[in-house]
């Protein structure tokens, strides 16, 4: 098939363009939102390939992968059809109810497209199916998939490693208010995109807490994988891939038993739980206790490539597009 979609999500994007189509990644002159083109941190194939919307009106397109009510728009305006009607479409819903402006309180929160019938929904998680008010849109749910980095694990560095987009903006939502109790337990690697500020944020200590500012995927991978244990101090999210990802590499997670988490990260790989104090203790144990932490991170590896593997994840995909463009 030939799919249509924007690059909206790269990690997420990364797992869907290794699968057996090509891939239309519209791409504008500022390569803002409209148009971002191919990843410029994650390795990609040659069938996603870059068109420009005047290209666009010259190829055949199959299917149309939204994730954006923007997404609708530039169909109009770019191909004048209309999705779900006259070209095939499915509406990818990466984040959880109440996360974007305008969402509505939770668990109240009606999607953006629960008032039609004619596009399915697929979301990445149970949780957010269950947590949105999905009208009588019909829906699935299609659970991450992950481009296995290996089982890289050394835990060389008796430290714990984070990571989060954004921390200072977000705030709460992505826990960032719990990493100086976490610092307190083990010096800290915050890995992600939108650190700066937040030492002076929340009064941590460059000796403890030290940044890296919007590494490479795979320079991440490495260095994820040289430190002791995996935190997700997340409040509310999705499912973030970075923890999965973690879990691949073969670190031991400990995080807030919160969303998805729960189902994600079985008891053997980690700790989880609502308690922040259980979760520092737990840090200490992974980080004093070098067996103890490889132990678990061989759990959570063996329990992310069961139930995040990419095949499965490609698969689902497939069924789902075939489905709508029957």
């Amino acid at each position: 098939m030939n799919i249509l979609l924007w690059h909206v999500h790269g990690s997420w994007t990364t797992a869907f363009v290794q699968g057996r189509h090509q891939y239309l990644l519209p791409v504008v002159a500022d390569r803002g939102p409209d148009g971002l083109g191919r990843a410029r941190t994650w390795e990609w194939p040659a069938s996603a390939r870059e068109v420009t919307p005047a290209q666009l009106r010259d190829e055949h397109v199959d299917v149309v992968v939204l994730q954006r009510r923007r997404d609708l728009e530039l169909v109009h305006e770019w191909l004048g059809r209309e999705p779900g009607r006259d070209l095939p479409a499915v509406f990818l819903e990466h984040n959880a109810p109440g996360l974007e402006p305008g969402d509505g309180p939770v668990p109240h929160t009606r999607h953006p497209m629960a008032d039609q019938a004619d596009i399915p929904i697929a979301h990445v998680t149970f949780f957010n199916r269950l947590f949105y008010d999905n009208g009588r849109a019909p829906t699935t749910v299609i659970e991450h998939g992950i481009v296995d980095p290996g089982e890289r694990y050394t835990g060389e560095l008796a430290r714990a490693a984070v990571v989060t987009n954004e921390p200072v903006r977000r705030g709460r939502t992505v826990g960032a208010d719990l990493l100086p109790g976490l610092a307190a337990a083990a010096p800290v690697d915050v890995f992600g995109m939108g650190l700066a500020g937040l030492h002076e944020k929340y009064g941590l200590d460059p000796a403890r807490v030290a940044l890296h500012d919007d590494p490479p995927q795979a320079a991440m991978h490495t260095e994820l994988a040289r430190r002791r244990v995996y935190v997700h101090p997340v409040r509310w999210t999705s499912l973030g891939l970075a923890l999965l990802e973690a879990m691949h590499l073969g670190l031991p997670v400990v995080g807030l038993a919160t969303t998805e988490a729960v189902e994600a990260v079985p008891a053997e790989a980690g700790v989880l739980s609502t308690r922040p104090e259980r979760l520092w203790a737990a840090v200490r144990e992974f980080v004093h206790d070098e067996d103890a932490a490889r132990l678990a991170g061989k759990a959570a590896r063996a329990a992310a490539l069961e139930r995040y593997g990419l095949d499965r994840f490609l698969g689902d995909w497939d069924r789902l597009l075939e489905e709508v463009t029957r």
